[in-house]
């Protein structure tokens, strides 16, 4: 079973870059955007990753938070964090655990040998924990610009 648009995110403790414990009712008050990616140090996860940083002041300023979400290891998403100076946490997702949550995780087939994969995917929760947006299937260029133009829409009063 994974989370529905309009509906509220369960609550979810996860290990992130530096140590940290990410914990979605913790983070209650401020937009959150998940970012779910295949693998660290590959050419479209580095320039999906290099894209919300580009833009991260625009999304700090916005009281929102991001994070990336890979099943890499903490020790990978530190090298790969600190090589592109992503201001934001990446958050290690081994047991799949958040994957299944957010219902990411995919058959793939590649040079005909098939695989279970993560779906680049983006979902973006709401100060009260509510899933306001997903993108499935994500296309990396400008993919970062379409989710600060939701954020804007959605957390900035009328």
């Amino acid at each position: 079973m994974s989370v529905s648009v309009g509906q509220p995110v369960p609550d979810f403790s996860a290990t992130a870059t530096d140590g940290q414990t990410v914990r979605l009712s913790g983070l209650r008050g401020r937009w959150v955007v998940l970012y779910f990616y295949p693998r660290d140090n590959t050419p479209g996860c580095t320039v999906e990753g290099q894209q919300f940083r580009d833009l991260h002041d625009r999304f700090d300023a916005l009281d929102t938070v991001v994070f990336g979400i890979s099943r890499d290891s903490l020790r990978s998403h530190d090298t790969f964090r600190a090589r592109h100076g992503f201001p934001f946490h990446l958050i290690a997702d081994a047991d799949e655990t958040l994957c299944k949550l957010f219902g990411v995780l995919k058959l793939k087939k590649l040079y005909g040998k098939e695989s279970v994969g993560v779906e680049r995917s983006t979902f973006l929760i709401d100060a009260e924990g509510v899933l306001r947006r997903e993108w499935r299937k994500v296309k990396v260029d400008g993919h970062a610009q379409a989710v600060l133009a939701a954020v804007e829409a959605l957390a900035t009063p009328p």
